[in-house]
């Protein structure tokens, strides 16, 4: 596939959504820094609305993208939403679907830090809004292309992970984000590969490394020089090929792996650094997302 090809593949009509508490203001505030034009709780009625005004800034001869930060837990959205998409379609659009997610632990923790009861909680416990709202958007997730787990994430590591897929910058045509993370805080709901260094010796046990983590070179090395952890590293180089051309063929562009070992801050992180720099290339873009670290 073509650069250019690639770029006109891109959406331009994103519908932001998910559960409540998981990030949705902060991914809408990363895409208006990005150039998006970002309309922030607008009622599902409105989707196609907005893409007829969007349409007529094109016909006047500017180019536009569209970010739609949208409460779904209306029942009548969920009927009329397949309706929708196909009407932003034939519009001309290329509409994708945005869903953020966290643990029912992280999403208690945050409306607990603000002191705010949830749009569903009624007279129940906190968790029981959570859990409602859940079920509720539980078929809407699956219909997502794009899940984004924020549950270790705090608003500049999400704005950090958001940043490179809504990006306007002409470039790879797959974005290929490299999460370390540690076993311990629980395994990425968004991940699409999840790949475990507890098979490598923990540098923990080495009084000189435990400090450090996998950034730095001596710890690097130290996990690189192991026995099996290149052969690893040249297996997944060889494993994202067929993967890497089958996601282009599909029109999938945005891929998680997730690289986790006991604590997400020794072997994770070595091997994820290297990865991302085995699997850059003309057509794979890669970025870093370090979940855990700082947090032993």
């Amino acid at each position: 596939m073509t650069e250019d090809a690639a770029q006109a593949a891109g959406a331009d009509f994103v519908i932001v959504t998910g559960m409540s508490g998981a990030g949705r203001s902060t991914t809408a505030n990363v895409m208006e820094d990005q150039g998006w034009y970002v309309v922030d709780n607008l009622p599902p009625q409105l989707l196609v609305s907005m893409a007829e005004l969007g349409n007529r800034t094109r016909e006047s001869g500017h180019e536009i993208k569209v970010a739609a930060v949208v409460d779904v837990r209306s029942k009548q959205f969920f009927i009329e939403f397949d309706t929708a998409v196909q009407q932003l379609r034939d519009m001309g659009w290329t509409p994708q679907l945005v869903f953020l997610d966290a643990t029912d632990e992280a999403l208690v923790r945050r409306f607990e830090s603000v002191r705010r009861p949830h749009p569903l909680q009624g007279d129940g416990r906190l968790l029981d809004g959570i859990q409602n709202e859940r079920e509720v958007l539980r078929d809407l997730r699956s219909r997502a292309q794009i899940v984004i787990d924020t549950s270790g994430l705090n608003v500049h590591q999400l704005a950090r992970k958001v940043a490179p897929l809504f990006g306007q910058r002409r470039g790879p045509a797959l974005r290929l984000a490299l999460l370390s993370f540690g076993f311990k805080y629980g395994v990425p709901l968004d991940a699409d590969f999840v790949f475990d260094m507890r098979f490598l010796p923990n540098p923990f046990w080495v009084p000189e490394l435990r400090p450090l983590d996998g950034r730095d070179p001596e710890v690097s090395n130290h996990v690189l020089g192991q026995d099996g952890a290149d052969e690893f590293l040249e297996r997944v180089v060889a494993l994202m090929e067929p993967v890497t051309r089958g996601y282009l063929t599909e029109g999938r562009r945005y891929v998680t792996l997730a690289i986790g070992c006991t604590g997400g801050k020794h072997r994770s992180v070595a091997m994820a650094e290297a990865l991302a720099e085995r699997l850059r290339s003309g057509q794979i873009e890669t970025f870093l997302v370090h979940r855990d670290l700082g947090r032993e």
